[in-house]
């Protein structure tokens, strides 16, 4: 079994995707975790490495709109792609799906075009397209102006991603689209997330028997759940598809959050996204739609007194699942790494073998990251 790797990093426990383990050492060859065992299972003069913390695959965020002072909307390329990509990582995010929100058509063109031409780049896991065919009433920060049903030219957009393999994902309100159209998104391949909607239940679960298997930021601009009318909420609650939630304090309160995880009919279908600005390794401000925003209290505000965006990292949303939510840990880990992975079709993503070194996160005992496997001092003894 030690011919598969050089040395062996063993830390308190070690989370795999799915479970939190004790007593397993991990192999390291060539800069790649190679294989994970049983520590007792290792023979005697073993290259054995102690780490202190956990040790567990690095965050993927589905929802990020911007990091180092760089906004995809304002500058759509696949420059600023690596850029925002190289601020998350500083915090823990290995992999992001750069998010485009509603705005004029060249914006979108611009992005796609980056999103194909980033393919491959370290940290890109693709494109989400968040608008601009969702519902004026709950736009929420989205500009009205832009808004618009969805047309032939997205379809086409989508169509060119999936040609060149890139994942997509588009957020879209039942209103805006015609019936047949969910249908033909995912028959191109495109993952349908239902969000920024004013729709009845009853209009959500004909997208639902489309195709659409995902909900954007749970709670935030959709209609509520009432007692006679469980609208988008209460439907994407009830619905095996997959919710993303934004676990920052502000945007949803923790009751709700922890009620929504609890309902849910089954397991593996929420994961925590951080629908971060630029303000993730920037500065506290930046414009939008000719808009200051401005960071204040740990919230990003527009001239409307709406919430533009989020200010957190899905390292402090992990360690706020667990600390303040009191999320059982390996769920709140799952919800950051292989449900994502799985979301996106990259089971390997979600696990901690066969992942380059500095993929893999060392946790201290608050659940906030110290380094990476790259950098862990065992590594430098």
């Amino acid at each position: 079994m030690t011919e598969f790797a050089s040395h062996w990093l063993c830390p308190d426990q070690i989370f795999d995707g799915a479970t939190l383990r004790r007593g397993m050492a991990l192999g390291v060859k060539d800069g790649r975790a190679t294989t994970l065992v049983a520590r007792a299972a290792l023979p005697q003069g073993t290259n054995l490495h102690p780490v202190p913390g956990t040790i567990t695959p690095g965050y993927l965020d589905l929802q990020v709109n911007g990091g180092g002072d760089v906004l995809l909307n304002n500058a759509p390329t696949a420059a600023s792609m690596g850029v925002i990509a190289a601020a998350h990582r500083t915090f823990g995010t290995v992999g992001i799906l750069p998010t485009v929100i509603t705005s004029a058509p060249d914006i979108l063109r611009a992005a796609v075009a980056a999103a194909i031409e980033a393919k491959g780049m370290d940290g890109i896991l693709g494109l989400h397209i968040e608008g601009p065919h969702i519902s004026i009433p709950r736009r929420g920060t989205h500009a009205a102006k832009y808004v618009r049903p969805l047309d032939q030219g997205t379809m086409d957009l989508i169509a060119s991603l999936r040609d060149h393999a890139v994942f997509v994902k588009i957020t879209l309100a039942p209103e805006s689209v015609l019936p047949g159209q969910i249908a033909r998104l995912v028959g191109l391949g495109a993952v349908v997330s239902i969000g920024h909607s004013d729709a009845t239940s009853d209009e959500v679960e004909r997208c639902l028997a489309e195709g659409a298997t995902c909900f954007t930021h749970l709670f935030n601009a959709m209609s509520p759940m009432l007692n006679r009318a469980p609208g988008v909420t209460g439907a994407a609650i009830n619905s095996d598809a997959y919710c993303g939630i934004i676990c920052d304090g502000h945007h949803v309160a923790d009751q709700m959050l922890s009620l929504a995880i609890r309902a849910r009919p089954l397991p593996n279908r929420m994961f925590l996204v951080s629908d971060s600005m630029s303000t993730i390794g920037g500065s506290d401000r930046f414009e939008l739609y000719g808009q200051k925003i401005k960071l204040s209290g740990g919230r990003l505000i527009n001239a409307e007194g709406s919430l533009a965006g989020a200010h957190t990292t899905m390292a402090e949303s992990v360690a706020r699942a667990i600390n303040v939510l009191n999320l059982p840990p390996e769920q709140a880990l799952q919800m950051a790494t292989s449900v994502p992975a799985g979301l996106i079709g990259h089971s390997t993503l979600g696990q901690v073998t066969d992942r380059r070194l500095q993929d893999l996160l060392v946790l201290d005992p608050f659940w906030m990251p110290t380094g990476t496997c790259a950098t862990t001092d065992a590594l430098a003894a």
